[in-house]
């Protein structure tokens, strides 16, 4: 370890690695919840337009690789907002129109796609101290929006009308999390690569819902092992003289395939320790979650003084503008 502290591109290529362990896992939480596993695939493509118009321009990739992917993803969610575009049909686009345009201008650059190898797959030796600024830069502005609008944000993703109906503007911050996706994944293409981030940003969210329960626990859960698989995933490279991103990537899959046994034992924990529950505490699912708003597709079950609502397996409270998980 002293060896590769000694190597300055070493450090950087630490630095950047755990920046993006710890932000893509971030982004990824809330990319998860809203089932939406993919879009950082589909934004890793419009990046790659980005990269090509920086080639052609003569511009530096990263910067612009942000500026392209981000109005990529807010066009592509006012378009599904607006019902002119489903969920699927806006990742196509970002898929294929993306990748098209950026390797058409990369040849016309006279670059070529072999040129695009390194954003495609991360090539953590060659970044620069100036890519370092920005990826600190980036991952600082998407982990405080991210953790200090994690009540709003999370509404957002559990249940989008009844969001709405507390007076949170859902379309800003729908256009808030594919922002932040947007930007983890354009400044993570020198670190685990255009093709790789979407993995880093839905496997350690997987991970840490082996381990723990709650949507705050599992975020900071799925941070940890982030940042952890992608420190070690460097290392292990430098040693392997292996391709960076690939080895954090598949280093994540083999922490997340070791935790099913602890998933497995706890789920059968909390099998053996059930929750009293009567039947007379259960709801139709058609049970409001209060007097001034109207029915919503949660079954509810009554905790202490309160009532419970069930989606997805867990337990949500309303609690003002938001959910609390229980």
């Amino acid at each position: 370890m002293v060896s590769i502290l000694a190597l300055d591109f070493m450090v950087r290529a630490l630095l950047a690695g755990a920046l993006t362990g710890v932000m893509a896992p971030a982004v990824g939480s809330y990319i998860v919840q809203r089932r939406l596993s993919l879009l950082g695939d589909g934004l890793g493509h419009v990046a790659i337009a980005g990269v090509g118009l920086a080639l052609i321009t003569g511009q530096a990739p990263v910067p612009v690789a942000v500026i392209v992917c981000v109005a990529g993803a807010v066009l592509i969610e006012l378009l599904r907002q607006s019902g002119r575009a489903s969920g699927d049909v806006g990742l196509a686009i970002l898929f294929y129109g993306g990748l098209a345009s950026g390797v058409l201008m990369a040849g016309l650059a006279g670059r070529g796609a072999g040129m695009l190898s390194q954003f495609l797959f991360g090539s953590l030796t060659s970044v620069n101290r100036s890519d370092v600024i920005v990826v600190a830069v980036m991952a600082a502005l998407v982990l405080v929006t991210a953790i200090g609008l994690s009540p709003q944000l999370f509404a957002v993703c559990a249940d989008e009308d009844y969001a709405r109906t507390q007076g949170l503007s859902t379309r800003m911050l729908n256009l808030v999390i594919v922002v932040m996706a947007a930007v983890t994944v354009a400044v993570s293409m020198r670190t685990v690569g255009l093709m790789l981030v979407s993995a880093l940003m839905v496997i350690p969210v997987a991970t840490s819902n082996n381990l723990v329960q709650g949507f705050r626990r599992s975020l900071f859960t799925s941070m940890a092992v982030g940042l952890i698989c992608a420190v070690l995933g460097v290392v292990i490279s430098y040693y392997l003289d292996s391709a960076s991103g690939a080895t954090i990537v598949v280093l994540a899959i083999i922490v997340f395939i070791a935790t099913l046994p602890i998933s497995t034992m706890l789920e059968r924990r909390r099998r053996l320790r059930p929750v009293p529950v009567d039947d007379e505490q259960v709801f139709d699912r058609a049970e409001p979650h209060d007097a001034m708003t109207e029915p919503v597709q949660h079954l509810a079950v009554l905790h202490g003084d309160h009532v419970d609502y069930l989606h997805d397996g867990h337990r949500h409270a309303p609690h003002g503008d938001h959910f609390d998980e229980h």
